[in-house]
């Protein structure tokens, strides 16, 4: 059998797939921009197959998202920018420097840190605390333009409410408690109701998708508050009704029958067969 590749292997393959001379002719054609929405769609299969518990298969993904990373280093390496040794670097010097309660040293040959009493807020705390200096450390203003500079634009909309809650909420800016939340989500959501119903015409959206954008803005904040991620949880209502619709499918399939064709009524009556019958097997 033959010996396991490293990561210097994989390396190795990359560059040779960027050979200027006897390269692969798509890796040659790619660059920083073109590859990113590869990027995107391997961490999403990431995600997927954790939430689906599929990890047979998680090696395999995780290896596609190790190789969009070695993809950019060696695009760096190229222009001169950085190594992926650079990365393997720098992510272990940063990791270090943000946990001296397991490094207090600084180094990786540290005693155990004093982490005994510790809780996950602490941590929070001191990270935050740390990576605050090491923005001044690297010139960056002392007190940004606003609280909200550093959340990413290109974060999936989900994710990126929930991050702009919490920095609104580092100052303040925050519901008192959980009910008030679930209030205001009631609210959000009679508000819709109305700019639905009083649209002037089917083709009028706009403010019909304000409210929703508020209604699920709301939801976000709620799932904050109730420690859920939002995007996880759509995530797993996607594949609960992905098993139950094919679950229905099949259970109609093997009757002779198909969902073409029949009303709401029988629909609903399929759907709840097929909602007992897939849940059982979960």
């Amino acid at each position: 059998m033959n010996a396991p590749y490293s990561m210097d292997d994989l390396l190795t393959l990359m560059a040779r797939l960027r050979d200027p001379e006897q390269g692969c002719p798509w890796d040659l054609e790619q660059d920083f921009r073109s590859i990113v929405p590869h990027t995107i769609e391997e961490t999403y299969e990431v995600a997927d197959a954790i939430e689906r518990g599929d990890f047979d298969h998680l090696p395999d993904e995780l290896g596609d998202l190790l190789f969009q990373v070695v993809f950019y280093a060696q695009l760096a390496r190229e222009e001169g920018r950085f190594s992926f040794s650079d990365l393997v670097d720098g992510v272990t010097r940063k990791m270090i420097r943000r946990h001296p309660h397991i490094f207090p040293d600084g180094t990786l040959d540290s005693q155990p840190g004093d982490a005994d009493g510790m809780t996950e807020a602490d941590v929070r705390v001191s990270w935050d605390r740390i990576k605050d200096a090491e923005k001044r450390d690297q010139g960056e203003p002392e007190t940004p333009s606003s609280v909200l500079d550093d959340v990413t634009p290109g974060l999936p909309a989900f994710q990126r409410a929930a991050k702009l809650q919490k920095r609104a909420s580092k100052v303040g800016f925050d519901w008192p408690e959980t009910a008030k939340v679930f209030s205001k989500l009631q609210e959000e959501a009679g508000e819709l109701k109305a700019a639905w119903e009083e649209r002037a015409s089917p083709e009028e959206r706009d403010d019909v998708e304000d409210e929703l954008g508020d209604l699920l803005f709301v939801a976000v904040n709620l799932s904050r508050f109730l420690g859920v991620d939002a995007e996880q949880a759509l995530r797993r209502a996607n594949l609960k009704f992905e098993r139950r619709f094919r679950c229905m499918e099949q259970q109609l399939c093997s009757e002779g029958e198909g969902l073409e064709g029949r009303d709401i009524q029988a629909l609903e009556a399929a759907w709840q067969k097929a909602k007992k019958a897939s849940d059982a097997e979960t």
